[in-house]
């Protein structure tokens, strides 16, 4: 009888070792549990946060439409990628359909996340292209973990570019982070943009002048950061790099596909954005979902880039954060 007993349970060992692992090689055994769950691979990533962190992206996700988000395979590769993050600021949306953004947040929040979206209005890649018929328009959005951080949406706008001196106009986003006291946490201005590659210098000179504008827009916010497609490496940012402090994450590293270019970046003033971890860099999802040229570029011919701050004020708990007027 005890025989019988110790040969179930070691039937029932086999099984449940056969069911939850994969042997891996005959001369050095061992195990490696199986991925059972769709979702089980986004822990099991190579970009980190602890705690104390916020993590911070962009991802310019080329011609973002329905037609793209009809391909169940490509919606749910991107929102795997989105969940990785706690913000995720998007270029690229092009679609006259309102329901993409609220689309993409439901696959992402498919396995049980909670992120929600802000967008901005649809804009003519320039006003002087508005000849008759021209219909390119791009959307700008954030996509962001309603546990991880809240956004004050009266503060959502689109710099006011007369001159159209910024063919794509920015779009600036205020978000403080959940978890410390309010008066504690890191709150901090996004400006959200993709740059003309054709007037690179006159739009770099342009966005050196909205970074002083948005830290000067009444809300006292001296945290300001610049992320989305600049259409240049850094060292093609030209006056941008007169910045006071101006630092960039993204340094002689392709942020496309092709490992080919550098164009995506988180940019800010290391002076007034202390709260920078050092922690940053490029999200290869080609590499790390082993897809083939043709599969990633169903996604989007660049890659996320992203950042780590902490989620205290000054880098460290005790700091007062200024609040918005809206807010006081």
């Amino acid at each position: 009888m005890r025989h019988l007993l110790i040969l179930g349970v070691l039937a029932v060992l086999g099984i449940y070792i056969l069911v939850n692992f994969r042997v891996d090689g005959l001369d050095g055994l061992s195990f490696i549990r199986r991925d059972t769950d769709s979702s089980a691979s986004d822990d099991n990533v190579s970009v980190k946060r602890s705690g104390k962190t916020v993590r911070i992206a962009s991802f310019h996700i080329n011609v973002l439409g329905s037609g793209k988000l009809d391909k169940t395979h490509v919606s749910d590769l991107i929102a795997r990628l989105i969940r990785r993050f706690d913000i995720v600021a998007i270029q690229g949306i092009r679609s006259r359909d309102d329901d993409v953004l609220p689309r993409l947040v439901e696959a992402t929040n498919a396995t049980g996340a909670n992120f929600d979206f802000v967008v901005g209005p649809r804009l003519p890649i320039s006003s002087r292209d508005s000849s008759p018929g021209k219909t390119f328009q791009e959307q700008y959005a954030f996509i962001f973990d309603r546990a991880s951080v809240e956004v004050d949406r009266a503060q959502l706008y689109t710099i006011d570019d007369p001159d159209d001196l910024i063919r794509r106009e920015p779009l600036i986003a205020w978000f403080r982070v959940r978890g410390p006291p309010e008066d504690q946490a890191f709150t901090f201005s996004l400006v959200n943009l993709h740059l003309d590659g054709n007037f690179l210098p006159e739009e770099m000179d342009a966005l050196r002048g909205v970074f002083k504008a948005v830290q000067g827009d009444g809300r006292d916010e001296d945290d300001v950061i610049l992320l989305g497609d600049f259409e240049a490496s850094e060292r093609d940012f030209g006056s941008l790099r007169d910045l006071p402090g101006v630092d960039w994450v993204i340094a002689g590293t392709p942020t496309d596909i092709m490992a080919s270019q550098q164009r995506s970046n988180v940019v800010f003033s290391k002076l007034a954005t202390v709260e920078y971890e050092g922690r940053g860099g490029v999200l290869d999802f080609l590499r790390e979902f082993n897809l083939s040229e043709g599969e990633a570029r169903e996604i989007s011919d660049h890659m996320p880039v992203w950042a780590e701050f902490s989620i205290f004020e000054g880098g460290k708990p005790g700091q007062v954060a200024a609040q918005p007027e809206s807010r006081r």
